[in-house]
């Protein structure tokens, strides 16, 4: 279960840190590197980013008891 934790982690940091490029730079790394919103590998990473922002909330009252 470690594992899935620390990946979802990653991945709510990098949504996170694309996130920040987008609200400081109107610059959307994710859409960007697959061309843009509409394609289907940009949906893909930003379902992926999603599902693993849904898990982590899970993840709040573990944190909360450490």
């Amino acid at each position: 279960m470690k594992t899935l934790n620390l990946i979802s982690l990653v991945l709510v940091i990098i949504g996170g840190l694309n996130w920040l490029s987008v609200g400081l730079f109107e610059y959307d790394v994710v859409s960007e590197l697959f061309g843009g919103q509409a394609e289907i590998g940009s949906k893909i990473v930003y379902i992926v980013v999603g599902v693993a922002a849904l898990y982590a909330i899970s993840l709040l009252p573990k944190a909360a008891k450490d």
